[in-house]
Formats: C-alpha cells, sequence, structure tokens
C-alpha cells in the first residue's frame, strides 16, 4: 500500500541511516581518543576498575620516587662510611709509627689531628635533602630508625597500605649503630663509633675522634695506652666495615623493590590498556565499513524519498 502519510521505506532507510551515523561517532571518538572506553557511559565496571589502577600508579610513581631519594641517602652514607674507613686506616699507620720509641709524637698529633677533622667534616656532609644518616642523637634513649617508602598495595577488600624498608642506625639494646656521631651532650653516653667514650690502659677516657698522642712519653703506661688507641681504632675500622655492609645491603635491597615497582608500573599500565584502549586496526577497518554504508544508506533514503513522487503521476 502507497501512503502519503507514512514513507514505511523512508522511514526503515532513516532509521539504518541514523544508526549508521550513530556508530561512525562512536567509532570516530574513538579514533580520536585512542580508547575503547573513555567515559562510566562505554562500559562502568571496566572504566571504573581503570580510573582505580591509573590512580594507584599515580601512587606507585611516588613510591618509585621515595625509593629513589632512599637510595640515593644509602649510597651518599655508604660512601661517608667507606671514606672513614680509609681515614681511620691513616690514623691507624699514624698511631703504629708513633709506637717507636724517640719519635716526635707532636708531629704526629699534628697529622692525626688533620685527619679527625677530615673525620668530622665527611660525616657532616654525608647528607642528601637534609638526610644524615652517620649523625644521630640518643638523648632520647630510644632506637633510631629511618623508613624508607617502598610499596603501595590494595588487597581484595579494597583496602590499601603503604610498606616501608626500615634502615636501624642505633639499637638501644645492644647500643649497636652504624652512625659517626651522637649529638647526645653527655660525653659518657655517646654511641657513635668515632665519639664513643674509651676507656686507656691506665684508665683514662678518650674517644678515637679526640684522642691525642702529643703529650706520650716512651714509659710503659704511655705506651700502653697508646696501644690502647691502636687497638681502639682497628675495632672502630671494623665496626665501620659492618656498618657500610648494611649500607650497602639497604641500597642493594632499595633498588631491587624500585626494579620491581618499575616493572609493576608497566604491568599495570599494560593491564588497563587491555581493559580501555582503543585496537586501531579494528577501528579504522570498522570506519571504513561504516563509511561505506552510510553512503549506501543515504543513496537508499533518497531513493525512497522519490518513491512518493510516482503517486503524483497517477493523478495525471
Amino acid at each position: 500500500m502507497s501512503s502519503i502519510n507514512t514513507n514505511i521505506a523512508a522511514n526503515s532507510a532513516l532509521q539504518a541511516l541514523t544508526a549508521t551515523q550513530r556508530d561512525m561517532v562512536q567509532t570516530q571518538n574513538r579514533i580520536a581518543s585512542g580508547y575503547r572506553v573513555a567515559t562510566a557511559q562505554d562500559n562502568a565496571a571496566y572504566w571504573s576498575i581503570a580510573t582505580t589502577m591509573r590512580s594507584d600508579n599515580g601512587a606507585l610513581s611516588t613510591v618509585k620516587d621515595a625509593l629513589g631519594l632512599g637510595s640515593a641517602t644509602a649510597d651518599v652514607a655508604y660512601t661517608g662510611v667507606n671514606n672513614s674507613i680509609k681515614l681511620l686506616d691513616q690514623i691507624k699507620q699514624k698511631l703504629v709509627a708513633a709506637r717507636e720509641p724517640g719519635v716526635d709524637r707532636t708531629k704526629i698529633q699534628s697529622d692525626i689531628t688533620a685527619l679527625q677533622a677530615q673525620l668530622q667534616s665527611t660525616a657532616d656532609s654525608a647528607s642528601f635533602s637534609g638526610q644524615n644518616w652517620l649523625k644521630i642523637d640518643t638523648t632520647a634513649g630510644t632506637d633510631i630508625t629511618k623508613a624508607i617508602v617502598s610499596s603501595f598495595s590494595r588487597d581484595s577488600s579494597n583496602n590499601v597500605s603503604v610498606g616501608t624498608i626500615t634502615v636501624s642506625l642505633f639499637t638501644t639494646a645492644t647500643s649497636e649503630t652504624s652512625a659517626l656521631y651522637d649529638a647526645n651532650t653527655t660525653a659518657s653516653a655517646k654511641a657513635g663509633l668515632l665519639d664513643k667514650q674509651q676507656t686507656a690502659a691506665s684508665g683514662s677516657t678518650y674517644t678515637v675522634a679526640s684522642l691525642n698522642i702529643s703529650a706520650l712519653t716512651d714509659s710503659a703506661a704511655d705506651l700502653g695506652d697508646l696501644d690502647s688507641y691502636i687497638s681502639a681504632v682497628d675495632s672502630t675500622i671494623s665496626k665501620l666495615t659492618t656498618a657500610a655492609t648494611n649500607f650497602g645491603s639497604v641500597k642493594s635491597r632499595i633498588d631491587l623493590q624500585k626494579s620491581f615497582v618499575s616493572d609493576l608500573m608497566t604491568a599495570v599500565d599494560t593491564g588497563v590498556s587491555g581493559l580501555v584502549d582503543a585496537d586501531m586496526n579494528e577501528e579504522s577497518t570498522k570506519l571504513q565499513a561504516l563509511q561505506t554504508k552510510q553512503s549506501l544508506g543515504i543513496q537508499s533514503l533518497s531513493i525512497a524519498n522519490q518513491s512518493s513522487q510516482a503517486i503524483l503521476r497517477l493523478f495525471q
């Protein structure tokens, strides 16, 4: 039946053309943005997952920066301790030389004093971004640790947690430390490896950072004190070696974690990409097909609109 009120063929062609144009707009948006799921309207579940994972990846990027900062701080501390070992080696050599009877210990002390000043300078300079792991303050009488942000995770209940790598600089129970100097004002309580109070053979007290041999003579008592100094410096070198090992281990662990976080960020990016990114090969092929379909739809609508004109010829 032909009707001048309703052109069924034209309506069908129009509906098909409208659907084609809607698909074209969607495909063009995907090509322009690169996303198959750009908004919650496209796929609410995938969009929600992708948004959460992108946020978590941003947190992981911050963790990676924190690990880089921690690695640099540990490296600076290790370098400071390693340099201190070399300086103490020289001090030990000077002390051994001073053991020889008749030597001018005043001149040897001038060299030792210069080395002691260099030790202090090394500790003062071993700072990165305001953090100095070679100088502590045990006045509070508590353990001294440094925490480095190392991870960010989300569990199955959607609860987030931040992990840390802990670096121990002083343990109260054992008095073990990796620091060189202690800011504690009580001399007998200082715990730094270089300013910890030692007792000489004669019963006098001293520290590796301030020992002085200029007044020592060749008497048995003085030589006993000198032997005590040599023994103390040698023991301190051993403790510094342990401290350097600890800092090296911390740096190694930090670098491993930093590498893992970097790989994890890449894996998350890949996962999110699989959920929301558009397949450009597929979308470009679909666009070509839709353009052809659109052209055919326009032509079909034109033919359908022209069919109603044939009714006029029936009245001629």
